[in-house]
């Protein structure tokens, strides 16, 4: 895993960047914008690849590829270069500059880095973590309705993975995430779970309790998913249950669908921890989902610079 991440996230085409232009002189180069985040297809994939790559570091510090990812990332992450990401924030154009997904795991990658023992990458990215941790602060309360979609701009994907980070960082933050679960999820019962859709990555039924099984109280979660999905002891949905079908692993799009199985498994797993009696069906449900994804996370670059680091979160985030 850390090979292929070491592979694409100083590969800076072929790019897709999310940027507004406000004249002709922003027309400028993915590694001119992000001097760190130029990599991997796009920006939040490049911040997810290095989640994977110090989370590998940090949970096996001796493996083969540990001394190339510290050279790196000492090359990259300078105070200069975390400046500029920063300064780029800053735009009046990048109010929404991947909004919530890549501030999601800006948080997440700054949460791995401040567990190391060394500093230096915690105190690196901390300008950058606060100034996601900002904008999270700023549009939360704006946000009267969660997007639901399974794919970047999903409002309990973006609750589940900053959950870790507010609670060891910024404790109004993780109140104010876990108000806006409740109000967004709180009432929700019996979930159909039509899904998935066709270019999905999330399933947006089970990312919802993800978020809420990360934010609530233990007993105020196992009593709401008792409500959401009554029937999941029995293995109903059965949408929820069945890993996707992918059919053409060079389509960037019908590719997110191996990311789907990756990350219902990292789901499902996390889940079963808290669910009660239906955990046995859950356990089944993660094994199912990872071993149809896992197969997947490297061979064409459409699913490669980004399928890892979703494979790691099945197996090494609960």
């Amino acid at each position: 895993m850390a090979r292929i991440a070491l592979g694409h996230v100083t590969r800076e085409y072929p790019h897709k960047l999310d940027h507004v232009m406000d004249g002709p002189a922003d027309a400028r180069t993915p590694r001119d914008l992000h001097p760190i985040f130029f990599g991997s297809f796009d920006w939040h994939s490049c911040v997810h690849g290095w989640w994977l790559l110090l989370r590998l570091l940090r949970r096996f510090p001796g493996h083969a590829a540990a001394a190339d990812t510290r050279q790196l990332a000492e090359t990259l992450f300078t105070p200069g270069n975390v400046a500029a990401e920063c300064a780029y924030l800053e735009r009046p154009s990048s109010r929404g500059f991947e909004r919530p997904y890549g501030w999601a795991w800006l948080l997440a990658l700054h949460d791995e880095a401040a567990q190391h023992d060394d500093a230096a990458l915690d105190q690196a990215l901390a300008p950058l973590a606060l100034a996601f941790a900002a904008r999270f602060h700023a549009f939360l309360p704006l946000q009267t309705y969660p997007i639901r979609t399974g794919a970047h701009g999903n409002s309990a994907f973006a609750l589940a993975l900053l959950a870790g980070w507010a609670r060891r960082h910024d404790p109004a933050l993780l109140a104010l995430a876990t108000a806006r679960a409740r109000d967004w999820f709180g009432g929700d019962r019996d979930a159909r779970a039509w899904e998935p859709d066709g270019d999905a990555f999330l399933s947006p039924t089970l990312i919802e309790a993800l978020a809420m099984a990360r934010l609530l109280p233990a007993a105020e979660f196992r009593e709401w998913f008792a409500a959401f999905l009554p029937a999941a002891a029995a293995g109903r949905p059965a949408s929820l249950f069945s890993p996707a079908t992918v059919t053409d692993r060079s389509d960037g799009k019908i590719a997110h669908l191996d990311g789907l199985n990756l990350s219902r498994a990292w789901c499902w797993r996390n889940i079963a921890a808290q669910a009660g009696p239906a955990a046995p069906a859950m356990a089944v449900a993660a094994d199912t989902h990872l071993a149809a994804g896992l197969p997947h996370i490297a061979g064409d670059y459409a699913g490669e610079h980004w399928l890892a680091s979703f494979a790691l979160l099945a197996l090494d985030d609960i």
